[in-house]
């Protein structure tokens, strides 16, 4: 679970790079679930919540610039 003080201090390039990593991780974890090969099931919570707190900054930073 990323911290949102640890998200903040990123910018806008490395959420981004950050974001397409957790969606990639997401889509496997899917992949997983559906194939019951899934150990971790949290897991999957853990990755769209941080997806979520990614978004949420990035759209508070543009919201800012613009």
């Amino acid at each position: 679970m990323t911290k949102p003080a640890d998200i903040r201090a990123k910018t806008p390039d490395e959420l981004n790079t950050l974001l397409l990593d957790l969606r990639k991780e997401q889509f496997n974890l899917r992949f997983q679930r559906a194939n019951g090969q899934l150990e971790k099931t949290n897991r999957v919570r853990v990755v769209r919540k941080d997806i979520a707190r990614i978004m949420t900054v990035l759209n508070e930073q543009g919201r800012k610039a613009g």
